[in-house]
């Protein structure tokens, strides 16, 4: 189980870091505004949170439908993974939460928003890639 969320965690990193470099605001403000937090800090460990969870459903997935021993296969499939968050979680969740707590952060729905999903597909991929080398850790 440890690498399962470790494989969650350092792709988080690798999209925290795009998010904090890329889109500031929706770190500092729209993740944590989802818990009623504010601030960077808040937004970073709340987008780890989130990014451990999804990184364990990644795993039981790809171990479901075979995908899990093989790095590119696992790959592949965490890329579709990171296109499927972006288009429910991203584009969809996230702006009806943000509006059913009364964030600041004010997005569309749906938001589409590009760089978004590049940062979803870069999660998908590092978790795709790290997840068959530290499964079973």
């Amino acid at each position: 189980m440890e690498g399962r969320r470790a494989a969650g965690l350092l792709a988080g990193i690798v999209m925290g870091a795009m998010l904090t470099t890329q889109m500031g605001p929706v770190i500092r403000v729209a993740i944590p505004s989802m818990y009623g937090l504010e601030g960077l800090a808040a937004g970073w460990v709340a987008h780890l949170f989130h990014s451990v969870v999804l990184g364990v459903a990644f795993a039981g997935l790809a171990t479901a439908v075979g995908v899990g021993e093989s790095t590119g296969r696992a790959a592949a499939f965490g890329v579709g993974y990171g296109v499927v968050l972006w288009v429910v979680l991203a584009a969809v969740v996230m702006p009806i939460w943000l509006s059913a707590v009364g964030s600041p952060a004010n997005p569309p729905l749906p938001n589409f928003d590009p760089e978004s999903l590049v940062g979803h597909v870069v999660y998908g991929l590092v978790l795709g890639v790290a997840f068959p080398s530290l499964r079973d850790l």
